[in-house]
């Protein structure tokens, strides 16, 4: 009896310890890409104060650097919020029609009011996000699941309505190529005043730890949920607005990041369970670090050119979601 309150007491240090060599290689990973690019920008030219190396610095390797990590991270974590919410570990914002409403809301705005202030864009889009996941709900409730892969599917055509509405649209306007600024993620435009919204994507993740025991709470189910006297539908408006306003600041600063929600916390929970309040701190770093290498992958693959990280991400998160099917099937039987 005695034994017990030093094991529990042990393990705690020891996983404190693994997530900050976590954070730790993540920071050696994202000082490696501060320098890593087609122009000159090398710790020498700095301390010789070359003006050109400084100002390339803080005008675009830094932004971008901070850009990856923080939607990295956000839209990390705004997948297990989903999958919470829904009680499906195969759900995220591009698989639930989530980031396509957002786009479609996006195109709307830029047409009937082009002249509207950003702010106003990203709540235009964000409006539209939790529409489209309401509606991805209605339409669950309506579908009879017989199992938990149907979930995504009835999400992926769900989503695939919508993306085919927006996209029809926009060739008719003569604003595909818009359209695929927001549908494919890349880096490569961000610079110095073009990535602080990401800030308050990074505010919303750490709100959602603050409230994170809740969130696992909410995950049991609405009945268990109320039994234990939380307020169910205050959650569950709470987190659809964290995945709407996440969703909808990373297509407009980067573009889309598909699997990114999704492979995510699935690893995270295979390896360390589903309390929130543990896992959340290496979503974030797990998401942050898988855009990093994939944003490294995206700019040496041609090298000196660069391919759309989102392209990477597709093709990296399509392989991962396939493995983690297979896993969580296997496990199952």
């Amino acid at each position: 009896m005695g034994a017990a309150p030093s094991v529990r007491t042990g393990r705690r240090p020891v996983a404190h310890r693994r997530l900050a060599v976590g954070v730790a290689l993540l920071a050696v990973g994202a000082v490696a890409s501060v320098f890593l690019g087609v122009a000159d920008v090398t710790p020498a030219s700095l301390l010789a104060d070359d003006g050109h190396a400084r100002d390339l610095l803080l005008l675009s390797r830094l932004p971008r650097t901070a850009a990856i990590l923080l939607a990295g991270s956000a839209a990390a974590v705004a997948g297990v919020v989903l999958q919470l919410l829904v009680r499906n570990r195969f759900v995220e914002p591009s698989t639930v029609g989530t980031t396509e409403s957002a786009q479609l809301g996006l195109l709307a705005v830029t047409v009937l009011a082009p002249a509207m202030p950003l702010p106003g864009k990203l709540a235009v889009a964000a409006a539209t996000a939790v529409l489209g996941t309401l509606l991805f709900l209605a339409v669950l409730r309506a579908v009879p699941v017989r199992s938990g892969v149907t979930v995504p599917l009835v999400g992926l055509m769900l989503g695939g309505v919508i993306g085919a509405v927006t996209a029809f649209f926009a060739f008719q306007l003569d604003l595909l190529q818009t359209l695929g600024a927001w549908t494919t993620g890349d880096f490569s435009g961000v610079i110095a005043g073009r990535f602080e919204l990401l800030w308050l994507v990074g505010a919303l993740a750490v709100a959602v730890y603050l409230v994170a025991d809740r969130f696992t709470v909410v995950g049991l189910g609405r009945d268990v949920a109320t039994s234990l006297g939380l307020g169910y539908r205050g959650m569950l408006a709470l987190g659809l607005g964290v995945v709407a306003v996440t969703s909808a600041v990373v297509v407009v600063v980067v573009g889309g990041l598909p699997f990114l929600g999704l492979v995510v916390p699935n690893v995270v929970s295979l390896l360390l369970g589903d309390n929130l309040r543990r896992t959340l701190p290496w979503v974030a770093v797990g998401g942050a670090g898988l855009v990093l290498v994939a944003d490294v992958v995206a700019r040496l693959v041609v090298f000196p050119f660069e391919v759309p990280i989102g392209a990477v991400m597709a093709v990296v998160g399509g392989a991962l979601f396939l493995w983690i099917l297979l896993r969580r099937g296997t496990c199952a039987g």
